[in-house]
């Protein structure tokens, strides 16, 4: 699952504590990592329940994704700001408030049997989730050596895909398991209160937990004024550009194919299963996608990272052309196999995109933040594919979204010129 990062060289080595070791304090931000990663999947168990009790079409149901991923892009920059002003923790306890804000409307939205009361509450979420993001990512770099930074946020955000491992579980049992047939659609939007409830309680905790412990300072960098003048700009580097391009079709075919694997297992076609325990395959999805990040770490410690990606992403996209194209056991396994496909994408473009822009890093990794913005946008388009032609047809959008990928990864991701 995407995360939004921020470039460490724009804050100062934290403080160490007495005995100059952080272990406490990255603990406890392991949590948070595992919290928000289970929050992000449950929609993909969300989509499917709310489409059956609103009676919603492909394209409604992906509201969803919209509201959820589109916070990510509205709030992103106003997150930034906040941590500034407020500090590390405080902004991570306002996140954590936020989200809890967010699960707690969940059950006004049962209750009223309103969507868009439903869809409010899951921007709400998202905006908290974004500003924790914010706060923890970078929070996470500074917490020690900084040339070990990337192995700290490679090992946080482990946690964070065996959250979006859990989940799948969690959403079954509380949510799916708990509809029958007999109940009337109010009952059915009610399932969901019980565990948004539990959400907002954890959160709630979280959030008391990380106002009162003692976590090391860490300050913004004032190297840089904010009036300095800084000439040209990160839309100046054409791998730059590609490579929010490239996040962009990414966090959206990843999105995407995680919203719509529970109907797609429902069909009869492909596995037939009840959507209670089609949900709980969507942990293989997710579960490869956490293998796969280990597994990548180490291969593209002997192979270029460029030639890793684009091998990941053709994989993926033939991957998909096979559950297209087949039914049964052979095209739900196909589909779930893209997950190993997609880890390591994310950190692998955003880290080839920003390579060698300078002054302009800070810049380039805002842009690459805000292309999150995909998995809003495509698996909206994709519903409206599935309307018209079919659910296992509208997977020829991730196919091109792979193709792209895989370009960047062979050529486009090779700095060739500042210009675009």
């Amino acid at each position: 699952m995407a995360s939004l990062s921020v470039q460490s060289g724009d804050i100062e080595p934290a403080n160490q504590d007495g005995n100059g070791n952080y272990t406490f304090a990255l603990t406890s931000l392991t949590s948070l990592f595992f919290m928000w990663g289970f929050i992000t999947c449950l929609n993909d168990i969300l989509i499917p329940h709310l489409k059956a009790v609103f009676d919603l079409t492909y394209s409604q149901a992906m509201l969803i994704q919209f509201c959820f991923f589109g916070a990510y892009f509205l709030v992103s920059i106003p997150a930034g700001n906040i941590v500034k002003k407020l500090g590390f923790q405080k902004g991570i306890v306002l996140g954590l408030i936020i989200a809890a804000f967010g699960c707690l409307g969940f059950y006004p939205a049962a209750s009223m049997h309103s969507y868009p009361v439903f869809l409010l509450a899951l921007f709400v979420l998202a905006s908290g989730i974004t500003l924790l993001q914010v706060s923890a990512n970078p929070y996470v770099s500074t917490l020690g050596k900084a040339e070990t930074a990337s192995s700290r946020l490679t090992l946080t955000q482990a946690f964070n895909s065996l959250g979006t491992t859990i989940a799948p579980f969690f959403g079954a049992y509380l949510i799916l398991d708990q509809v029958a047939e007999t109940m009337s659609a109010a009952q059915q939007a009610e399932s969901v209160q019980l565990p948004y409830l539990l959400l907002a309680g954890m959160l709630l905790i979280l959030a008391a937990i990380f106002a009162f412990i003692k976590l090391p300072t860490v300050e913004y960098a004032q190297e840089q004024q904010e009036n300095e003048q800084v000439s040209g700009s990160a839309w100046q580097y054409r791998h730059l550009v590609l490579g929010a391009v490239g996040i962009f079709v990414y966090v959206g075919a990843e999105v995407s194919i995680g919203s719509f694997l529970v109907s797609f297992l429902n069909d009869p076609n492909i596995a037939g299963l009840e959507e209670s325990d089609a949900a709980k395959y969507i942990a293989y999805f997710w579960g490869g996608a956490m293998v796969g990040r280990f597994i990548g770490a180490a291969v593209m410690q002997k192979l270029p990272a460029g030639k890793v990606l684009a091998f990941c992403a053709v994989s993926g996209g033939v991957l998909i052309c096979i559950a297209i194209v087949t039914s049964g056991q052979l095209a739900m396994w196909a589909i779930l196999l893209v997950g190993l496909c997609n880890s390591i994408m994310f950190p692998t473009i955003f880290s080839l995109a920003i390579t060698g822009l300078g002054k302009h890093t800070s810049q380039g990794s805002g842009i690459l933040c805000l292309a999150i913005v995909g998995g809003a946008i495509l698996p909206l388009v994709q519903g409206l594919l599935a309307d018209s032609i079919g659910l296992q047809n509208s997977f020829f959008l991730p196919i091109i979204c792979y193709v792209f990928i895989a370009y960047y990864g062979f050529s486009g991701s090779k700095p060739v010129s500042k210009q675009v």
